[in-house]
C-alpha cells in the first residue's frame, strides 16, 4: 500500500432521491484524503447512513437500521478498532438532536449542507456527545466542493447537482424544512465540475435539483441565465453527448425550456413533470399552485415541441380528503396523459408539515386506490416499453449486462437496453435494432453488425 493511500475505510448506505446519491459521492470525495469507500461495512472505520425523509415512517427506519449497525461498533471494539457511525441526509436535518439523544450508538449527524465540513466533524466527533451539524449555508457547501477531484474515472453517466431547495412549500412535504430555500450554483462551477466530469469519461450527464428547472444561476459574464442556457453551454463540453434533468415542477417549466426540447439533440426526450393528483380540490389543497388543465396544457405544448417526448410523474394517493370521485380524476388524468413510468405513493405525514395535522384517509381506502393506480401505470409502460419493438435507437453502453457478452445501455427514454457486444463499446453511443420486449428491459442487436449479417 502506497503512503499515498488512505488506511481507513468509509461505508456510505444512502436511501432517497438522486440528490442524496449525488451527495453521498460528495461525502466520499472530501473523506478521501482519511478513508478509502469500501461497499461493506464489515471492515469499515466509519459507517455514514445518508437517509431521506420522504418515504414512510422515515425515522422509524433510521432508527431500525442504526440498531443493526451498532453489531459492526461493537465488532470493532472487540478487534481493537474505532468504528464512527453518523447520520446524514433529511431526516438528521430535520431530527438531529432527537437522533443524537436517542440514538446512543451515533457519534455524528450531518444536515445536507454541510458535508464539506465532514473531515472535521469525523476528528471532532471522537469521544464527546455525538455533534449535529444542520446549517443551511447551501452556497458554502458548493464552494468548498467545487475543486475535489473525481473519486474515479471510467463512470459514463453522472449526476450534477445545480440547484437545491424548495419554495414551493406543498402542505405534504419537508423538502423547505430540510433542504432549505432555493438555491441556484452558479454557471460557471457547473461548467468546470460538466468539464472535469467529461474529462474522466462521463458521457452523459442528469442535472439535480429539488425544482431543477427553477434554477436561475448566475452566468459567466455575470447575467442571469435559465435552464435552457445552462443545457446548451453544457452540451458544448466536448464528450458530452447526453444531457437530462430531473426533478421539474410545471410552474418552472418556461418557453425556452420547451424550445430546448425541440431544438437540442443532447437534450433526451424523457421528462419526470410530477403532478401529483388529478383533482383541482386536491392540488389546491395540496398547495401546488397549479390546476389540471395547465397540467394538461403544458404537456400538450411539449409533446408539440418534441412528439417523442415520454412523460414520468409522481401521484400521492390517499391525500387528506381525497374522495373516491377526487382520486378517479386522477386515475382520468392517467389516461389522458399516458405515461412511459411513474412513480406512486401513498400519502403519509410528515412532522411539521401543514396536511399531517388533517383528517386523514383511512389506510385499506389508500392502499386499494394505490393498487388501482398502479395497476394503470404498470399498463401504459408496457404499452410504451411494447411500440419500442422493431424500433432503431441511439443507446449510449454503460456497463456489462447481466448475462456473458452481453452490454448494457440506456435508450433514449431511460430503459435498460441489452445487446450481445463486447466491452468497447462502452462509453459510446451506437444505433441497436430492438427485437425483444421484456417486462422491464429492451434487448436488441448492434444496427451495424445485423447489417453485416445480412450482407453475409
Amino acid at each position: 500500500m502506497t503512503p499515498e493511500t488512505p488506511q481507513k475505510k468509509v461505508f456510505i448506505r444512502t436511501h432517497g432521491c438522486q440528490m442524496n446519491v449525488y451527495d453521498s459521492g460528495r461525502m466520499a470525495d472530501v473523506l478521501a484524503r482519511d478513508y478509502a469507500t469500501t461497499d461493506t461495512p464489515d471492515d469499515a472505520d466509519l459507517i455514514l447512513l445518508n437517509t431521506c425523509h420522504i418515504r414512510e415512517k422515515a425515522s422509524e427506519k433510521v432508527y431500525t437500521e442504526l440498531g443493526l449497525l451498532r453489531q459492526f461498533k461493537d465488532r470493532g471494539a472487540a478487534e481493537g478498532r474505532t468504528v464512527t457511525i453518523g447520520v446524514t441526509g433529511c431526516v438528521a436535518q430535520a431530527e438531529g438532536e432527537e437522533i443524537a439523544r436517542r440514538a446512543r450508538t451515533v457519534d455524528l449527524v450531518v444536515g445536507p449542507q454541510s458535508y464539506q465540513r465532514l473531515p472535521e466533524i469525523v476528528r471532532a466527533a471522537s469521544g464527546r456527545r455525538a455533534p449535529v451539524e444542520a446549517d443551511f449555508a447551501a452556497e458554502e457547501k458548493f464552494a468548498a466542493l467545487r475543486e475535489t477531484p473525481p473519486r474515479k474515472r471510467g463512470e459514463v453517466a453522472a449526476f450534477l447537482t445545480v440547484q437545491e431547495g424548495c419554495d414551493k412549500f406543498c402542505t405534504f412535504c419537508v423538502v423547505p424544512y430540510t433542504r432549505g430555500a432555493e438555491y441556484s450554483r452558479p454557471a460557471p462551477d457547473l461548467i468546470v465540475e460538466a468539464t472535469r466530469l467529461a474529462e474522466a469519461g462521463v458521457r452523459e450527464l442528469t442535472l439535480l435539483g429539488q425544482n431543477v428547472n427553477a434554477w436561475h444561476g448566475e452566468g459567466p459574464d455575470g447575467s442571469p441565465w435559465g435552464l435552457a442556457r445552462l443545457l446548451f453551454r453544457l452540451a458544448e463540453i466536448p464528450g458530452i453527448l447526453r444531457l437530462r434533468y430531473t426533478t421539474s415542477h410545471p410552474r418552472d417549466m418556461d418557453d425556452a425550456l420547451i424550445a430546448a426540447h425541440r431544438d437540442l439533440p443532447q437534450l433526451m426526450p424523457y421528462l419526470h413533470l410530477p403532478v401529483q393528483a388529478g383533482s383541482d380540490r386536491i392540488l389546491r389543497a395540496m398547495n401546488r399552485k397549479h390546476g389540471v388543465s395547465d397540467y394538461l396544457h403544458l404537456v400538450d405544448r411539449i409533446r408539440a415541441a418534441r412528439p417523442d417526448m415520454a412523460l414520468s410523474g409522481d401521484f400521492i394517493v390517499g391525500f387528506p380528503g381525497e374522495t373516491e370521485a377526487d382520486f378517479a380524476e386522477t386515475l382520468r388524468l392517467v389516461e389522458t396523459v399516458t405515461y412511459a413510468s411513474a412513480f406512486t405513493f401513498k400519502y403519509s405525514p410528515r412532522p411539521g408539515t401543514p396536511a399531517a395535522s388533517l383528517e386523514q384517509v383511512p389506510e385499506d381506502v389508500k392502499n386499494e386506490r394505490l393498487y388501482r393506480l398502479q395497476a394503470l401505470i404498470a399498463a401504459q409502460q408496457a404499452a410504451f416499453n411494447r411500440s419500442r419493438l422493431g424500433m432503431e435507437m441511439d443507446v449510449l453502453f454503460d456497463r456489462p449486462g447481466k448475462r456473458p457478452g452481453q452490454i448494457a445501455g440506456r435508450s433514449p427514454w431511460q430503459q435498460t437496453v441489452h445487446v450481445p457486444a463486447t466491452p468497447d463499446i462502452i462509453g459510446s453511443v451506437r444505433r441497436v435494432a430492438i427485437d425483444t420486449i421484456g417486462t422491464n428491459t429492451l434487448s436488441g442487436v448492434l444496427a451495424d453488425a445485423r447489417v453485416f449479417e445480412e450482407a453475409v
